[in-house]
């Protein structure tokens, strides 16, 4: 089944689904040579939000978590991607080394290492969990409430590789986002592939560069498709500087907020669309302490510096840790409900492919809220249901697989940005005068 559409059967999603499907063969040979171009990051798992009226991504993640919320009908397919994707990079790879985020306790993250572990030993290799974790001093076990467990073994570093004790890994497949910056044991690896590189970790990364090349991709596959690239993308802007408790780069901020409500309010008019513009303020980094905020209004971010400046003066500790970059980016709704509560697709990719997905729900949020929030669920719903094998023919909007072929597009336009992106902030990249 489709998950249900607050928005009737009919309407501009249908139209741009119908599009898709009937461009299908155009699409995939698109695909084909971005990829003969450029290369996709490990692994990518892309939000995307489904307004009725357009459909777009709205964040990406390069080192994701919530690989045990895949069904077992999916395993099938991340386990032949990771075959493709190790045997492109190392051939003769053999042992496989996971480097997981410091959460032992977490047992809900530590099911996605164990799923992790569970994809790369089904694609033939010899896989390890090795903790950078300083407190990990000798092997320790996680127990998981299936019943499974995993290992965590303290990491052991020579002058030019990383491994454990009497395990020496050719590839180190990393699992945490490197939000505090990149530790120095992780640098200086020449004889090791550290997948993804360090570059993508967010002490480098900024969701602007992202969306940049979003846009790029999005602009020359609308002339493909023959539609209007904001209907598969967000309108955004940045501000520098922004410090709420202190009041600083506030008038930036405004003036961003302001520029993008605008240029939103215009499109809706455009097509008719009667709802009201919102826009999201988040961080530049994925590493900030900044919460993500709801603006509909300019006056609003009036009451959103306010608290910080309060907190200040009463001499609180604040959250907020000094002067941030932030992106304004254009709120897309979320039309879409799963057992009553709000919904958006997260679409999980290994190498090029599409290997499944999730819903993300949410009873207690709006439309016009980010989901990624405490409370919320994961149900691979539908998903479950192959989005590559789409049935041409079926009435838009009522076939899954044909909708999460959709989705699947969606995704993989986000991947070949990221792989933009990446080959922008590499720094060893080799330069051309």
């Amino acid at each position: 089944m489709v998950p249900h559409l607050v928005t009737a059967l009919t309407g501009p999603i249908n139209e741009l689904e119908q599009r898709i499907l009937d461009s299908m063969p155009a699409i995939e040979r698109w695909f084909r040579l971005e990829w003969m171009e450029h290369t996709p990051p490990f692994y990518t798992a892309v939000d995307v939000r489904n307004a009725g009226f357009k459909l777009a991504p709205v964040d990406a993640n390069f080192f994701p978590g919530g690989w045990n919320y895949l069904t077992t009908e999916m395993l099938p397919l991340a386990v032949q991607a990771a075959q493709a994707a190790i045997e492109k990079i190392c051939p003769e790879a053999r042992n496989l080394l996971v480097i997981p985020e410091n959460r032992g306790r977490n047992t809900s993250y530590m099911a996605n290492v164990a799923q992790l572990v569970r994809i790369f030993q089904m694609a033939g290799l010899n896989v390890r969990v090795g903790s950078i974790d300083p407190a990990i001093k000798s092997p320790k076990k996680v127990e998981l409430p299936d019943g499974s467990t995993v290992c965590l073994e303290p990491v052991v570093r020579s002058k030019r590789r990383l491994g454990l004790k009497n395990f020496d890994p050719c590839t180190i497949l990393l699992n945490t986002d490197l939000a505090a910056g990149t530790p120095g044991i992780l640098e200086d690896l020449h004889e090791q592939y550290l997948l993804p590189p360090l570059h993508a970790g967010w002490s480098v990364r900024r969701k602007s560069n992202h969306f940049h090349s979003y846009e790029e991709v999005s602009k020359r596959f609308g002339k493909l498709l023959g539609i209007d690239p904001w209907l598969i993308h967000s309108i955004y802007g940045r501000a520098e500087g922004v410090d709420l408790a202190r009041g600083k780069g506030v008038e930036g901020l405004t003036a961003a907020v302001d520029q993008v409500l605008t240029k939103v309010r215009r499109k809706y008019k455009e097509y008719g669309i009667n709802e009201k513009p919102f826009v999201i303020v988040k961080s530049e980094n994925g590493a900030s302490s900044l919460p993500i905020s709801t603006i509909r209004d300019v006056k609003e971010l009036e009451a959103l510096t306010k608290k910080p400046r309060q907190k200040a003066m009463a001499g609180a500790t604040t959250d907020d840790a000094g002067p941030t970059d932030v992106i304004v980016q254009e709120g897309v709704l979320t039309r879409e409900r799963v057992h009553d509560g709000m919904a958006e697709p997260v679409v999980y990719m290994m190498d090029r492919y599409v290997v499944g997905g999730f819903y993300r729900v949410h009873p207690d949020r709006g439309a016009d809220e980010s989901l990624a929030l405490p409370g919320a669920s994961f149900v691979p719903l539908a998903f479950s249901q192959s989005g590559h094998l789409p049935q041409p023919g079926a009435k838009p909007g009522a076939s899954a697989p044909n909708r999460f072929y959709m989705y699947g597009v969606i995704g993989r336009l986000a991947m070949v940005a990221a792989s933009y992106e990446l080959e922008a902030t590499n720094p060893e990249a080799e330069v051309y005068e």
